[in-house]
């Protein structure tokens, strides 16, 4: 086994993924609000945001998609390394992590249904920045209204449109992220 793949894990499994999941946390209940995460090196593609992601939130009961240049040996072997969690296709994933363009088309992806409509896709969007600046969000956990660079605002509109069902996006850059569960508004 490849030291790539042994390493990169949390140093201090216990703690370092309490304080990532309070990140992915404080993110879901204040969209558009940036929260630095740290403690995962993963191989490139990834950021070390959706690595750190990625090892808080998957296990063996999570399917995978890995979309694009995210879907190598090297992370393959990592995430299944570190998360024991299964690689599967878009249409039946739990987490989809890749790019905008590598995770597009957006319907091919699980949205919910009416009876259990938690069972819907949480992606996983590697950008090459965020800031609070650009569409404008308004929704629960924001007070009045809040700012994000988005990669597509239709995209978000329409999956809003959706709601209750729909995806959930935790967007990702270096050691930050931001996420924008479906219930946000975007503008």
């Amino acid at each position: 086994m490849q030291a790539e793949t042994l390493s990169g894990g949390f140093a201090n499994p216990a703690v370092q993924s309490a304080h990532a999941f309070r990140s992915v946390m404080e993110a879901m209940a204040r969209p558009g609000t940036l929260q630095d995460i740290a403690g995962a090196e993963p191989p490139a593609p990834l950021s070390k945001a959706a690595g750190s992601v990625l090892l808080t939130l998957c296990d063996t009961d999570t399917p995978v998609y890995l979309a694009g240049d995210a879907d190598c040996d090297a992370v393959r072997a990592w995430l299944a390394f570190h998360t024991g969690a299964p690689l599967t296709g878009p249409s039946h994933c739990m987490f989809a992590v890749g790019t905008w363009e590598a995770l597009n088309p957006l319907s091919v992806y699980p949205v919910g249904t009416s009876e259990y409509p938690d069972r819907s896709a949480t992606l996983i969007v590697e950008c090459e920045a965020l800031t609070q600046s650009g569409a404008t969000l308004s929704g629960p956990g924001i007070k009045t209204n809040a700012a994000l660079s988005l990669p597509s605002v239709q995209a978000f509109q329409q999956n809003r449109a959706l709601f209750p069902l729909g995806l959930d996006f935790i967007l990702t850059s270096g050691s930050q992220l931001a996420a924008l569960p479906r219930t946000t508004e975007v503008s």
